[in-house]
């Protein structure tokens, strides 16, 4: 069965493309000739969305589950990591033949029916969260998680993985740490920021001067580290908190004319597939985040099918891919 992962690769465009195209979105800004060739592709592919399915075989699913993204859809085009999110759900509930309704920030929630669960993407507002448990008590929290709390989740382990930043880069020389990222609240900093102040601090290689914090998209990346070079007393090792961010600051370091890794190292997270061909390649940890999606799916159905009571926390593994960005 295609995915649109298999149209995407032989396009040679981004899943985002790929999904807008399928979707006839009237907001997309592309050429023609690649809208003819996605096209074309799928159907040669035989590619079909689920909706599609359903209706080919006359019968809807019995099991339905509700989607809930706590940003707004555009955050996927400019960070492919929550699109990767939401790919793993969508290929996971066609692969169970699992009914599925995607609902993003500030659209209100629909009337589903017979939900199996529901899933919610990143940390909800508290009326989102209570709007969603009059439509299901089984919800699974994907991308964040509450330590002890009642509800099943499937995140990544910041707390560790910013740690594991601060001590490679000790291991490899550096005395100064600077860290830029985003925001997921207004004026409060994620967990990354605060392991990596707290811990930093611990091991003598961060001060409050070398924080900065903007929203997770390129465009900030760059405006921060501009902000922090034209200071001219600048780090030797940063920490970027996605990919995204780290493509910005990589333009901004080079225009101010530093060597990267050799004045200046860096590490961020995700491992978006553009990482491996910026100048120099990111050094990022690969964060499974389609696996993330799919692993939601997995233990909505599980907890319903079985009438599990205990919840379950999983921290699905990360690896650090060392490149171009670090000596």
């Amino acid at each position: 069965m295609a995915t649109l992962k298999d149209i995407a690769n032989e396009a040679g465009v981004s899943l985002a493309t790929v999904s807008r195209v399928l979707n006839d979105d009237p907001t997309l800004n592309v050429k023609e000739e690649t809208k003819h060739r996605i096209l074309e592709i799928a159907e040669k592919l035989e590619y079909k969305t689920s909706s599609a399915r359903r209706n080919q075989s006359g019968t809807v699913s019995l099991q339905h589950i509700l989607a809930i993204y706590s940003y707004q859809q555009e955050l996927e085009i400019n960070d492919p990591y929550y699109l990767a999110i939401r790919h793993g759900i969508e290929t996971q509930c066609e692969k169970l033949g699992i009914e599925l309704t995607n609902c993003y920030l500030n659209n209100a929630l629909p009337e589903v029916k017979k939900a199996v669960g529901v899933l919610i993407v990143g940390k909800p507002s508290t009326a989102r969260r209570e709007a969603a448990l009059q439509l299901s008590e089984n919800i699974c929290f994907i991308d964040f998680h509450e330590p002890g709390g009642k509800f099943d989740s499937v995140d990544i382990d910041l707390v560790r993985i910013s740690k594991e930043i601060v001590d490679f880069f000790i291991e490899n020389g550096a005395t100064r740490i600077s860290y830029i990222g985003g925001e997921d609240e207004p004026g409060k900093a994620d967990i990354r920021e605060s392991v990596f102040t707290e811990y930093g601090r611990l091991k003598g290689v961060v001060s409050e001067k070398d924080i900065w914090r903007g929203d997770f998209s390129s465009a900030s990346g760059y405006q921060l580290a501009k902000k922090m070079l034209a200071r001219g007393d600048c780090p030797n090792a940063l920490f970027v908190a996605s990919d995204s961010i780290a493509i910005g600051v990589l333009r901004a370091i080079h225009e101010h004319g530093l060597a990267i890794p050799q004045d200046i190292s860096l590490i961020s997270i995700n491992d978006i597939p553009t990482a491996r061909f910026t100048f120099p390649p990111l050094s990022t940890v690969r964060i499974h985040s389609e696996l993330m999606g799919s692993q939601g799916v997995n233990l909505v159905v599980e907890r319903a099918r079985d009438s599990r009571t205990l919840p379950l926390h999983v921290f699905v593994p990360s690896e650090l891919k060392l490149r171009g960005t670090t000596r």
